[in-house]
């Protein structure tokens, strides 16, 4: 054919083809645009200290069962543990994470040192889950009968050291007044209050709601402690630049999830129990304690994502105590609220 047959052919073919070469078109932007779906972007694990070990986590696992990190717009893939802030740290920079849950004493120190991180929430505000528990024949009743006795404690420069100290300052008693003693942990702690290498020793949850009965209660942290940072969320620079709406998924997700351990305690200690391999009940008295403590400290245990500069120096301040914690820290280069909800920044409360 010539020349302008062979075009008006052509031109014929593309209308016959018009149609389905737009349809193949637009699928093909379609599975485009779905590389890019916000949803897939976000799916990707996050890290928290002792998650499924200490009570720090539950509201997690509250939020992965019930589906408020998808809700929320961050598809969690999984839930990272760490035996320590410390770990947790190095677990949040090596992994290119986007959020953590970690002791406050860490972060900041992880900061001092260099580490390019900003605290964004503030997740436990006290440290409620501590008792200091004797055995049931025990002469030992209360704060005042701690001089002269031999404390457990973890490890040197833990929390349950720093703790110990406070007990004795709110006794008006010096560390020297008693004898602090290494126990390696809180399970062998108990042993060792059994065996009579101590006289008294911390017992947290849910090590203490499984063991309720077996030990005389002495004294706990909500009676006698102030309010003391447990842990905080934490991301990092490059994360917070990146990633800030998964960020603030996450934070949403928790808190709702809450808010849901308020109202349900007891479905909430089901789905406890099976992360945390505890009997239900247990994890209701876990639940139920914790959730209570705030009557006595006003403030509660799991909060809600607001950060509380207060229980933070309190915390720094115990952790010094001990030499786990050195120097001051300036919130204002430490702190970032701008992935928190409006009502939960300082300048809204």
């Amino acid at each position: 054919p010539s020349g302008s047959a062979r075009g008006e052919g052509r031109r014929a073919m593309g209308r016959r083809l018009g149609l389905p070469i737009l349809v193949g078109a637009i699928w093909a932007v379609a599975a485009l645009v779905a590389c890019f779906d916000p949803a897939r972007v976000a799916a990707e694990q996050i890290v928290v200290s002792n998650y499924a070990v200490t009570t720090n986590g539950m509201p997690f696992a509250i939020a992965m069962e019930k589906g408020y990190f998808k809700e929320a717009g961050a598809d969690v893939t999984g839930i990272l543990t760490s035996e320590g802030g410390g770990t947790t740290i190095r677990n949040l920079l090596g992994g290119d994470l986007a959020y953590g849950e970690a002791a406050v004493s860490a972060v900041v120190t992880a900061i001092q040192q260099g580490a390019d991180l900003k605290i964004i929430s503030g997740n436990v505000h006290t440290v409620a889950e501590f008792v200091w528990v004797a055995m049931p024949n025990s002469p030992i009743n209360s704060l005042k009968d701690f001089k002269g006795r031999r404390i457990g404690f973890t490890n040197p420069r833990s929390t349950s050291q720093a703790l110990a100290v406070l007990l004795l300052e709110a006794a008006g008693l010096k560390t020297s007044d008693a004898e602090l003693v290494k126990t390696g942990g809180f399970g062998p702690g108990l042993t060792v209050l059994e065996l009579g290498g101590v006289d008294v020793t911390p017992a947290a949850e849910p090590l203490w709601s499984m063991n309720r009965g077996k030990y005389k209660l002495v004294v706990s942290a909500t009676d006698v402690l102030p309010p003391l940072s447990n842990v905080v969320g934490v991301t990092t620079a490059k994360a917070a630049a990146t990633k800030p709406d998964f960020i603030r998924a996450v934070i949403r997700a928790r808190r709702k999830a809450v808010e849901f351990m308020y109202a349900n305690p007891k479905e909430a200690a089901r789905i406890i129990a099976k992360v945390w391999n505890i009997e239900p009940d247990v994890a209701e008295s876990v639940i139920t304690n914790l959730l209570n403590s705030e009557k006595k400290s006003r403030v509660p245990y799991w909060g809600p994502g607001d950060l509380r500069l207060d229980t933070m120096d309190n915390m720094l301040r115990a952790q010094k105590l001990v030499g786990a914690f050195q120097g001051e820290a300036d919130w204002s280069k430490l702190v970032d609220e701008r992935f928190l909800p409006d009502d939960l920044k300082t300048k809204k409360r």
